[in-house]
């Protein structure tokens, strides 16, 4: 059984997105680079939103469970649509890149940064299906 359900209904890539609750009600529109306007947020934007938002939530966890101070820590997530190499369409691939306090080690950074990509849920619902680039700043 869900903790938590999220609902949202949208009209495509030139429309409108709103959530059942109406908190998010957001104008859609077709990149430029992909021959629309551009004057909307799209798809890629909210996955972007939404993973980056996820992964560091997941890794103020994480770093809690290790005993780690994340102060200041941020997660910047770039969601690319790439041509399928088959030009049948487009696949997404995602660089994930964590900025975390100067003070700790690079490895305890690389190290965080594995763990949480395995216990964030968003971690979880692309492995195997999207490649995802993890990287420390």
């Amino acid at each position: 059984m869900s903790h938590y359900t999220a609902i949202a209904t949208a009209t495509g890539r030139d429309g409108r997105a709103v959530s059942s609750d109406g908190k998010l009600d957001v104008r859609l529109a077709m990149q430029k680079e992909l021959g629309g306007t551009g004057d909307g947020t799209n798809p890629e934007q909210l996955f972007a939103v939404g993973y980056a938002a996820c992964f560091a939530t997941s890794m103020r966890f994480v770093a809690q469970a290790k005993k780690l101070d994340v102060t200041g820590m941020s997660v910047t997530a770039e969601v690319g649509l790439v041509p399928k190499e088959d030009g049948s369409g487009f696949r997404l691939e995602v660089v994930l890149r964590t900025k975390l306090p100067e003070s700790l080690p690079p490895e305890a950074k690389s190290d965080l940064i594995e763990a949480t990509h395995q216990v964030c849920p968003y971690s979880g619902a692309t492995r195997g299906n999207i490649p995802v680039e993890l990287l420390a700043e």
